[in-house]
């Protein structure tokens, strides 16, 4: 049965009404729009799963599901003259149990904008997700939101933050607004295989000190499963310092020859070290040889 209430707030009260007498119940409602009613706030649960793909369910590499079953929850607000809503509440009932954990509903995981601000300066400083949420509920300790919701909103972020460049493109670019030296290798396919930077003053304590350097790759570090090849120099002091780093596509001789390659040529001309220090990695023993033919190659004893 219908039931129609006459209202004269603005939109921004009658919505909250609405949805505070919904949450108190443990439901939450979303903003069904229809081309000729104003507002048409309805159960999130309501409506029925659309396959846009058409792709079977066999077929598909993630399983997934939804959490429209159809309730019949509905209410309409009409804007009438003089400012005046006319609320049309047409079906209170649900076909579903109230919710445990109000976390999975979309809305309620919703941030703030001083939450999103919050999330962004943490992101920026390197802060883990985890972290991120315990902050927020320790600012707000009835917020709704998930580990997923923190992930989704990094990654829109970061999307933003592209402006519509490559991953790519933008690292290329905030290697050049650094002040980075980079040189870099495309396959045939356009596909980046090997990256080598290094900082302005990397290089200065390079061509400072270039008779000792350590070499060694790190594994995990990045998405893409490239090894990334350390250059680290030691001064007269001893201390150690970066010299570059070199992403490359396979730990194999002709990798190891380009990124030695490009040292080279950032220690200039004629230049080349006294010792390198490594571990037993064959390929990297090879293509200092080539390379560097006069460099004398030292095993790392804790290998």
């Amino acid at each position: 049965m219908t039931e129609q209430v006459d209202l004269d707030p603005s939109l921004e009260t009658i919505l909250h009404l609405i949805c505070d007498g919904v949450i108190e119940e443990k439901y939450e409602f979303s903003d069904h729009p229809s081309p000729s009613e104003p507002i048409n706030p309805g159960c999130d649960r309501g409506g029925k799963y659309r396959d846009t793909r058409m792709v079977p369910l066999e077929k598909r590499k993630r399983k997934t599901s939804s959490r429209l079953i159809d309730c019949p929850f509905e209410i309409v607000g009409r804007n009438k003259p003089k400012g005046f809503w006319k609320v049309d509440i047409k079906n209170l009932a649900h076909n579903h149990e109230p919710s445990r954990d109000m976390s999975g509903h979309p809305y309620c995981r919703q941030f703030s904008k001083e939450e999103i601000m919050k999330i962004k300066e943490m992101s920026k400083a390197g802060v883990t997700p985890r972290q991120i949420l315990s902050s927020l509920r320790q600012s707000n300790s009835d917020i709704h939101t998930t580990f997923r919701s923190i992930y989704n909103e990094k990654q829109r972020i970061m999307k933003e933050n592209l402006a519509g460049h490559t991953v790519i493109q933008a690292l290329l670019e905030e290697l050049g607004q650094a002040g980075f030296i980079y040189n870099i290798e495309y396959d045939q396919n356009g596909r980046l295989t090997h990256l080598m930077f290094a900082h302005p003053l990397s290089i200065a304590l390079t061509k400072s000190y270039m008779n000792v350097f350590v070499m060694d790759c790190t594994y995990k570090t990045n998405k893409y499963k490239m090894p990334l090849l350390d250059i680290v120099g030691v001064t007269s002091f001893n201390t150690s310092f970066y010299s570059c780093f070199v992403f490359m596509q396979k730990e194999e001789e002709e990798d190891y020859v380009w990124a030695l390659t490009m040292f080279s040529k950032m220690l200039g001309v004629e230049a080349y070290p006294l010792v390198i220090i490594i571990d037993r990695e064959l390929a990297l023993m090879n293509a200092i040889n080539i390379v560097f033919p006069k460099t004398a190659n030292i095993l790392c004893v804790a290998y």
